[in-house]
């Protein structure tokens, strides 16, 4: 186990419009408002056709391959993440969220993009004096939090 100590910093409310993607909105706002690190919460509505990456296809860290599944129908949805600037000094969220229909329901990483249906929330909380950034990992290809 490896941790920082860090502490809060300002704290955003934010309204996402329908056909806002995450994570592109959250990045763009984050770097408009110069924030490096932050917790983000969501919830609220995704479109039909939204990309959920599910999962590895394979176990193992060498070469596991993704499951990218497409959102079959407008989805409740809730989400949490972390944003942390990678190796470029650009913002990068990583959020896992959950979408139900009906009894129908998938998690996964926003990372393919999720597109909002009407509207969502974000609370996103600022972290300040941290040095936590994002950095692909040689050995597995991962870009993985360092402290």
């Amino acid at each position: 186990m490896k941790y920082s100590e860090a502490s809060l910093g300002r704290t955003f409310i934010i309204r996402l419009e329908h056909g806002d993607k995450i994570p592109d909105v959250i990045e763009e706002f984050a770097q408009t408002h110069m924030i490096e690190s932050a917790i983000v919460s969501f919830i609220g509505g995704a479109d039909k056709g939204s990309k959920v990456v599910a999962g590895p296809k394979e176990g193992g860290t060498e070469n596991p391959g993704v499951i990218v599944e497409n959102l079959l129908g407008v989805s409740e949805s809730l989400g949490i993440g972390t944003l942390f600037l990678n190796e470029h000094k650009i913002p990068k969220l990583h959020m896992h969220s959950s979408f139900g229909r009906g009894r129908d329901t998938i998690t996964g990483c926003t990372r393919e993009g999720v597109e909002i249906w009407t509207y969502g929330e974000v609370v996103l909380l600022e972290i300040k004096n941290t040095t936590a950034l994002r950095k692909t990992d040689p050995s597995t290809g991962f870009v993985l939090l360092n402290l």
